[in-house]
């Protein structure tokens, strides 16, 4: 399937001072098949090495010592082929079952930058944070792998409706109204599926949410599995009493983390490191409050009052147990729960363009979903699951702080008025990271 990071792939291998890359993400964000698909593309042949599944042998190789040139001779000994500085590509995958082999990259980039080599683990982020090892800091370019967003879905499912949804969002002008029908039928297909590719592939081949609902199961079990094998039985059962929190948290009226609804009487001390291993692994993520809508926002972040939000909406939906019909037909489906999916689905949505997380709340009287940064203000997107845009909180929040322009999300066309850029949900993945 297509995927964006085909793009950053190419841009890495043109670079003209390139270091190895290392690529972090969950499980089963497609991260392997994206970098075998570019191998296959860009490169005479592809080495790939699994360092979990052949642990033993590779070990054994990067821990005698980190010199890179004897580190190659003993791969290809090892695998039985030749390796050629330019048009081999080097795939170190699950990397972070060898510590050693991370920190040779270092000394790759110091001694032979001529080697094409990519590494990626689903529990980097774990590894990087445990600091009892020495990690290539400055030495690698770093990349995260999400989810496939709504727009690597359209690009599989109608590129052409891709194309005319960009082409709105640049003139600010609406959409064709069968065309945006169209689309808010595959956002809310989008929600149901969410972006496991092992999902997608699931429906795209057989229109069958049973199918795609085994799929999430797998993941979400396989989430647990990791979460047993990297720490300890106390810590596991903290993690997973977390990782299923999530749709209870998010369906209260006041959507920050609360930790007695994790159990009774429980306390942040007591789960703050569960929280962190499933941030670094790139399971949840995290929105973060700010008290003023300024600019710069990072400054005014609040950083034990946030949100948490799983980093796939289709795994939010699998947790929750609500059947996909019910999200499908918007007659079946609460507001309220329709506006749980929708807030998910912005968070993960601008994360994976690389916007930071934010959101404004002001002493319980209003409250805005999310505050990006761009051109020196503080922009509010309030989300709106349907066509109601009636809005107190962003009412307040202009007032107060004034910001330049206000975004609605919602079901509603593309337009521009009053100062609040109106965005329907399908469109969302149209702000970037540049732009903020």
């Amino acid at each position: 399937m297509k995927r964006i990071i085909q793009t950053e792939l190419l841009k890495w291998k043109n670079s003209n001072n390139r270091k190895p890359l290392l690529i972090k993400g969950a499980r089963q964000v497609g991260k392997t098949y994206a970098l075998l698909e570019f191998g296959k593309i860009h490169y005479d042949n592809t080495i790939y090495l699994n360092f979990e599944g052949d642990r033993d042998n590779l070990t054994k190789i990067f821990s005698k010592d980190l010199d890179p040139k004897r580190i190659i001779l003993e791969i290809a000994s090892y695998i039985k082929q030749s390796i050629s500085e330019a048009n081999t590509l080097l795939v170190f995958d699950e990397i972070q079952a060898c510590e050693e082999a991370l920190t040779s990259l270092k000394y790759f980039y110091e001694e032979a930058p001529q080697y094409n080599i990519i590494a990626a683990g689903s529990l980097l982020g774990l590894s990087i944070n445990r600091g009892n090892f020495s990690f290539p800091v400055g030495k690698v370019t770093m990349l995260t792998m999400y989810p496939m967003t709504f727009e690597e879905f359209l690009m599989n499912v109608n590129e052409n409706l891709l194309h005319n949804i960009e082409k709105c969002y640049k003139e600010m002008s609406p959409l064709n109204s069968i065309l945006h029908e169209e689309a808010l039928s595959l956002y809310k297909t989008y929600l149901v599926v969410g972006g496991y590719p092992a999902a997608v592939k699931a429906y795209l081949e057989y229109q069958n949410f049973n199918l795609v609902k085994a799929e999430q199961a797998t993941i979400s079990e396989q989430y647990i599995s990791d979460m047993a094998k990297y720490a300890n039985t106390n810590k596991t059962i903290k993690s997973i009493e977390v990782f299923n929190s999530l749709p209870s948290q998010l369906a209260k009226e006041n959507t920050k983390f609360q930790y007695n609804l994790i159990k009774a009487k429980a306390r942040a001390k007591e789960y703050e490191i569960s929280l962190s291993w499933l941030k670094a692994a790139c399971v949840i993520l995290e929105n973060i409050k700010i008290t003023e809508g300024k600019y710069p926002i990072n400054i005014y972040k609040q950083i034990d009052t946030f949100k948490i939000y799983y980093s796939d909406v289709g795994l939010l939906c699998y947790k929750s147990g609500i059947a996909p019909n019910e999200i499908l037909v918007d007659s079946l489906t609460s507001d309220k729960y329709r506006g749980i999916l929708a807030e998910n689905y912005v968070a993960e949505q601008l994360q994976a363009n690389n916007i930071d997380l934010y959101y404004w709340e002001s002493n319980g009287t209003a409250e805005i979903d999310f505050v990006i940064q761009k051109n020196g203000s503080a922009i509010p997107i309030e989300v709106k699951s349907a066509n109601n845009v009636k809005s107190k909180s962003l009412t307040i929040y202009t007032s107060r702080y004034n910001p330049k322009y206000s975004i609605r999300v919602s079901t509603k066309n593309f337009g521009f008025e009053n100062s609040i850029k109106s965005i329907p949900l399908y469109a969302i993945f149209c702000i970037k990271k540049e732009e903020v």
